[in-house]
């Protein structure tokens, strides 16, 4: 560079300055408000996580209320179908009820009505004593016999808002005999939603399917029996999902409400759990503010001292000094840096190399300078790092960030992380690459096995839980498609809490580890998987399997660990370990109103019935009950 071209470029560096102070101070401002939004983001996040976690337990809450209603129910109508409905039966189980009713403090009320709506449980009493007899309508008209439940209805007895739980009764030649009913005080609801204290102006609101409120908190009298069917959470086509955040203004109050709705799986209900949105962001307001107040004086600071500097900079007298000290600088830097710094020419050979390469890739300097620059990189990394080195040398890129494998003089191989800029002539053009690799083998390494223990269980090396979950919703999606049968065998180590007591964990552990060896040995396809489900019980997925393939697997898996002769003196029947084992097979295009929790459930109903039948057995979910109906190729 010649005496004018500096003179030239000192000219210009001020503005320059000027330039790096300004954008500086607007990327410091643009910055921090980019993070105040964020960390608003973060509060609204947060919100939505807690309203989530509240509207998953009190929705679990209303389906664990109207199992409690339901068990009960299903006792009186055994009772009913097997006694019939004279005086003295009704006596008796108007007595029961009336004991169940005072035991559980959510039950309102229980009631039995005959088939012409004749309240036996309240003798004179004919028609309905509540506002509303729709749930007797329902199981008059519908043979069906699964528990009804219905929206809210005011008992015309105390005035109380009720939800009512119903199930029909047949007569000996199975007609409709009648309902009976039970229900749950909208006030019991409203009073237990007070333990959630999620904020000062917030509101917890239980809503039938249709819309109506079931039960709020707070003013659970001003709204219960309202409809808010037009809202959006029951019109949106967006929102018909089974949950998920919601920010809307209130129809009831009008404030601006931050919510997570949960909409039950088993039961026609709703439940909202919301916050105000004001009285949530008011302390990320104030602390925003006061923040900003902050950075603002930094800018202040910032640009007063940058004005400064700009005048000292228009002496230019340093700049001179840290040209001619460019090149040396760097050679220093790059001599001193533990990573490796490599120079790479357009002929893609390497012009530099730092001489920390003898730790990174094994080799002297010497030795690397003059060689193909990509000549180490694995082959199948290598046509990644080709194209960036490709788009740097065209000028389409400046600058990147790659990570590949590449050969070790010592290690046989590592993984490189290498940030790559381009360099230019003075005129402008690319006239190579400057490239700074540095090891990161160990954390590959770590992230492997990070990886490994995400989905692997640390004591049997088998499949955790996880995923298992994962690869049975897998294949049963792959199964539907294709139109196969998909079999699971759930298998549980027999007496094994008696095993630990008498033998000790570290035995218990080694059994299980035996145990899993002879399941892993029956995945002989691809498409197997043995994992432990939990504790001493085991889980084998098996793909393109039918009930009869299901059944001779299990039945290998049982003989090899009976086999085994692990002793076991608590187990009398045998002597030795043994497992009892459930299986079930179905295909998944054919059963249209079933899931992978059907499968699960079918197989863990024939472990019980296997365990229930004396152990050391293999039950199919068909020999117990007609659970996947419809299977096909069994």
């Amino acid at each position: 560079m010649n005496a004018v071209a500096q003179r030239a470029g000192w000219s210009r560096l001020p503005l320059r300055a000027a330039a790096f102070v300004v954008l500086t101070c607007a990327t410091i401002l643009g910055v921090s408000g980019w993070r105040e939004w964020a960390a608003r983001d973060a509060v609204l996040k947060g919100a939505e996580t807690e309203m989530a976690n509240v509207a998953r337990s009190l929705t679990q809450h209303a389906e664990d209320s109207l199992d409690l209603l339901d068990t009960g129910v299903v006792g009186v109508v055994s009772r009913l179908e097997m006694d019939g409905t004279d005086p003295v039966t009704i006596a008796k189980l108007t007595t029961l009820m009336e004991v169940r009713k005072k035991a559980m403090e959510r039950v309102h009320s229980f009631a039995i009505i005959d088939d012409r709506g004749n309240w036996l449980t309240a003798p004179g009493t004919i028609g309905s004593t509540l506002s509303d007899d729709a749930f007797f309508r329902h199981h008059q008209l519908s043979p069906k016999r699964e528990a009804h439940a219905g929206g809210p209805v005011k008992s015309l007895l105390d005035g109380e808002w009720v939800v009512t739980l119903s199930r029909r009764f047949n007569k000996p030649d199975g007609s409709f005999g009648g309902v009976v009913l039970a229900t749950i005080s909208s006030k019991y609801l409203s009073h237990f939603y007070e333990q959630f204290e999620i904020g000062r102006n917030s509101s917890v609101a239980l809503m039938y399917g249709d819309g109506l409120i079931i039960a709020r908190n707070p003013s659970n009298d001003k709204f219960v029996g309202r409809s808010v069917a037009d809202t959006a959470l029951f019109r949106d086509a967006s929102l018909q999902r089974p949950s998920g955040a919601y920010h809307f203004k209130s129809p009831l109050d009008g404030a601006e409400r931050v919510s997570f709705f949960k909409r039950s799986g088993r039961y026609p209900l709703v439940l909202l759990a919301t916050v105000d949105k004001d009285e949530l962001l008011a302390p990320w307001r104030a602390a925003a503010i006061s923040r900003m107040l902050y950075v603002v004086a930094l800018v202040l600071l910032i640009a007063i001292i940058g004005a400064v500097l700009v005048r000292q900079l228009q002496r230019g007298q340093r700049m001179a000094a840290a040209l001619v000290e460019k090149e040396a600088h760097f050679r220093l830097l790059a001599e001193g840096s533990s990573d490796m710094v490599t120079r790479i020419g357009l002929d893609e050979r390497l012009r530099y190399v730092s001489p920390s390469s003898v730790r990174v890739v094994g080799w002297r300097a010497n030795q690397l300078i003059g060689t193909p620059a990509l000549a180490g990189i694995h082959e199948e990394d290598r046509p990644q790092v080709q194209a960036i080195v490709d788009a740097m040398k065209r000028g389409e890129k400046e600058e990147a960030r790659v990570t590949y494998r590449n050969t070790h003089r010592q290690n046989g191989e590592v993984w490189l992380e290498s940030t790559m800029r381009a360099t230019r002539k003075d005129g402008g053009s690319v006239d190579g690459v400057v490239a700074i690799s540095r090891d990161i083998t160990a954390q590959k390494q770590l992230e492997t096995r990070l990886e490994t223990l995400a989905i692997e269980d640390g004591l049997t090396g088998l499949a955790n839980r996880r995923r298992f979950d994962e690869r049975l919703a897998e294949e049963w999606a792959r199964a539907y498609r294709d139109r196969s049968s998909l079999a699971l065998l759930m298998i549980d180590v027999d007496h094994f809490k008696s095993y630990n007591d008498e033998y000790g964990h570290p035995a218990g552990d080694e059994c299980l580890r035996v145990v899993a060896q002879i399941i892993a040995a029956e995945m002989r396809r691809a498409g197997d998987l043995a994992a432990r489900y939990g504790g001493e019980e085991f889980a084998m997925l098996l793909p393109n399997t039918d009930a009869a393939g299901c059944v001779r697997i299990g039945e290998r898996i049982r003989k090899a660990i009976r086999e085994a002769g692990l002793v076991h003196g608590s187990n009398r029947a045998s002597g030795c370990v043994t497992a009892s084992l459930g299986g079930a097979a179905c295909r998944p295009a054919l059963e249209r109103t079933a899931g992978v929790g059907t499968l699960v459930e079918a197989a863990d109903q024939a472990l019980y019935a296997a365990k229930e039948g004396g152990r050391d057995r293999l039950m199919m979910s068909v020999q117990v009950a007609n659970l996947l109906p419809r299977a096909a190729g069994e």
